[in-house]
C-alpha cells in the first residue's frame, strides 16, 4: 500500500496514492457563495473547475498561515476535491498489516474520518478514509457548485 503523507499543524496524516491525483502549489481560490464553511472555494486546473476544501476546518484543527500549503487533488465517489494541507511531506511504502484500527476517541477529528494509524519510527500516521470527509448531504452541496460553475463559464 502506497501513501501520501502530509502535514496539518503539526501532526501527519496520510491517504492512499491511488485516491491522489496530483499534488499543486497553492493558487488563487474563487470563493462560492453559501458553500460549507470548510469548501475554501474553486480552482481551474487545466480547463476543470475543482472544488477546494480546508482539512484544517473540515477537522476544527487551529488555522494555520502555512506559507508552504499545497492542495492534494483526489478523487472519492467519482467527485474530483482538492484537499489544502500546511505541506506534503513524502510517499510511502506500507503494508496493509501495519494499519491498526483507529482509536475510540480521537482527540478533535471525528473517528468517521480516519480509516487507521500507522506507527512509522517514533511518530503515528493518521490514515484518512476521504469517502466520509464529505457524507452525501455534503457530496450533493458540492454537486451543487458543479452545477453553478456552469453559469460562471
Amino acid at each position: 500500500m502506497q501513501l501520501v503523507a502530509f502535514r496539518l499543524n503539526d501532526e501527519e496524516y496520510g491517504v492512499e496514492i491511488l485516491e491522489t491525483q496530483e499534488i499543486i502549489e497553492m493558487q488563487r481560490i474563487t470563493k462560492i457563495p453559501n458553500a460549507p464553511n470548510f469548501v475554501e472555494g474553486i480552482i481551474s486546473l487545466r480547463g476543470e473547475i475543482i472544488p477546494i476544501i480546508d482539512l484544517r476546518k473540515r477537522f476544527n484543527l487551529d488555522i494555520s498561515n502555512e506559507e508552504e500549503q499545497r492542495i492534494i487533488i483526489v478523487e472519492t465517489e467519482g467527485n474530483k476535491v482538492g484537499m489544502i494541507v500546511d505541506e506534503v511531506k513524502e510517499v510511502l511504502s506500507i503494508s496493509k498489516d501495519t494499519v491498526k484500527p483507529p482509536p475510540k476517541i480521537a482527540g478533535g477529528i471525528n473517528k468517521k474520518y480516519l480509516e487507521g494509524v500507522i506507527k512509522i519510527d517514533d511518530k503515528l500516521l493518521v490514515l484518512l478514509n476521504l469517502t466520509k470527509i464529505l457524507d452525501p448531504e455534503e457530496i450533493k452541496e458540492m454537486e451543487k457548485i458543479d452545477l453553478d460553475k456552469e453559469k460562471l463559464n
